[in-house]
């Protein structure tokens, strides 16, 4: 396990070239990351890639008469962090004047946040050698194309470290250390005409988690490499989903999905308040919303919980040093907070941030970002209850594909596999079956919501935003649910 602080010389560099920013900042914060990261994939029986790396630097932010700068230097010395606060604050100056230069931010924590977090790291990660990551890769990838219609087999591993310390003229003074790892199969079958695809334990590279190497052995790839080959080759002859209106059961990890695009983002602020509009768009919920919007039914009940075990959203502090808390965003289907930084919590008169203010690594400034948003567990029991209490509809997993407007209204998503369900029983497969909606439409035909035993916490690393782009992990923690009225048709 390796979650010890980082060199304590990094956070007395931090807070003494903080202390010495130039009284013209009203605030000020220097924040040092430094990420070592492994990737290995393997394709067809070889090795396809084995990428490894690392960086670290010093991103300072500033705010002077109301105005932000920013600047960044891969030098974690003195003097090139005195030159980026020096350059962020001509930056700073050169901004235009803002009506609400004058307001504060709201404040970080009642008492300044202090101290060393790390992660839960059973086994690291980059103590497991590359030899040993690949003969498991290989071991189920070759299971994968054990039937010649398997075009593609291919199985990947992932490894991420963040070491991470923040000063503040507020007095923050706290450091951190994250693990990540995880990974996952896929494989492609063809008959010479169709082409169709099985991903495990997720699609668009695997499940991943805030953890050691142990979580990637907890998926078990060599035993569930049979199942994803025959699931592939059955999607071969199975005919294309049927369109209509229809009631259906998403799977967690498409509940992931559609929680992440129609109620993360929506929910982030600087989006409600047209602040964030250049990487797809703002949202449909405004200002005057919170408190009092149905946004589904009285089965949807979302958190934010940057405190979840496991979860790629989870830290003890935000890049603010804002720490880490759990906030309800919908309540009984009912509006009642948003996902904010202390910038955006002062615009709209919030009495503190809830912690999302984040970055990928030291050269990008920090915006509001999801970090675990989770819909709640039910009643529904498990999977099997819910399926032998529906009469009539399908069942939709792993997702293939997604497209929601600049709003976060309309979407369409397309995923791996629908089973069909007659009388309480599963019945016939279909391929290629999407699904389309309204986000309060459909979230108003939740009907139920599995309970506990059936939630789990959905990695998810591809989140985009910002411009200049910033790629940062989230985590979703979901449980099956039935929606009914929807709309479904072949992707």
């Amino acid at each position: 396990m390796s979650t010890r602080a980082p060199d304590p010389g990094i956070l007395s560099l931090l807070r003494d070239r903080i202390d010495a920013a130039p009284r013209a900042c009203t605030y000020a914060e220097a924040r040092f990351v430094g990420r070592r990261f492994e990737q290995v994939r393997v394709r067809n029986g070889e090795a396809d890639a084995v990428d490894t790396g690392d960086s670290e630097g010093v991103g300072v932010r500033v705010r002077a008469e109301g105005r932000w700068g920013f600047a960044a230097t891969r030098e974690v010395t003195a003097a090139a962090i005195e030159e980026a606060l020096d350059h962020a604050l001509q930056i700073a100056r050169a901004g235009p004047a803002s009506p609400r230069a004058a307001e504060p931010l709201a404040p970080p924590s009642a008492e300044p946040s202090r101290g060393h977090w790390g992660s839960a790291c059973e086994l690291d990660p980059f103590t497991v050698s590359v030899e040993e990551k690949l003969a498991l890769l290989l071991g189920a990838e070759e299971i994968l194309r054990t039937d010649r219609r398997i075009s593609r087999g291919s199985a990947e591993s992932h490894a991420m470290r963040e070491t991470w310390a923040l000063a503040t003229t507020d007095g923050v003074a706290c450091t951190q250390v994250r693990t990540e790892c995880g990974g996952g199969l896929q494989a492609l079958a063809t008959d010479g005409e169709l082409i169709q695809t099985r991903s495990y334990p997720a699609a668009h590279g695997g499940d991943v988690a805030l953890a050691g190497w142990e979580h990637v052995l907890g998926l078990d790839l060599l035993g569930a490499a049979g199942r994803v080959r025959d699931e592939a080759l059955e999607l071969l002859t199975a005919p294309p989903c049927p369109s209509g209106r229809r009631t259906v059961i998403l799977g967690g990890e498409q509940m992931a999905l559609q929680v992440h695009e129609s109620i993360g983002h929506a929910l982030e602020l600087d989006r409600i308040l047209l602040g964030e509009a250049a990487y797809a768009g703002a949202s449909w919920v405004a200002p005057r919303d919170i408190g009092t919007l149905r946004y589904g039914s009285r089965e949807l009940n979302i958190t934010a919980d940057a405190t979840l075990p496991g979860a790629l959203g989870s830290a003890a502090w935000d890049d603010e040093g804002v720490p880490a808390a759990r906030t309800l965003l919908i309540e009984d289907g009912v509006l009642r907070a948003t996902l904010a930084d202390r910038t955006s919590a002062a615009q709209l008169g919030l009495p503190a941030s809830t912690g999302c203010s984040r970055a990928e690594g030291f050269a990008r400034q920090p915006i509001v970002r999801m970090t675990n948003v989770s819909i709640e567990p039910g009643q529904a029991g498990t999977l099997d209850d819910l399926i032998a209490a529906t009469e009539d509809g399908l069942l939709l997993e792993t997702n293939q594909s997604w497209s929601i407007d600049d709003r976060r209204l309309h979407f369409q998503f397309g995923c791996e596999t629908a089973r069909e369900i007659r009388g309480g029983k599963l019945g016939r497969l279909y391929r290629d079956p999407s699904y389309a909606g309204i986000t309060p439409m459909f979230w108003a035909g939740l009907d139920a919501v599995c309970s506990a035993p059936a939630w789990r916490v959905w990695g998810v690393m591809n989140c985009g935003k910002g411009e200049p782009g910033q790629m940062l992990p989230v985590g979703h923690g979901t449980a099956p649910a039935r929606f009914t009225d929807v709309e479904v048709g072949v992707a």
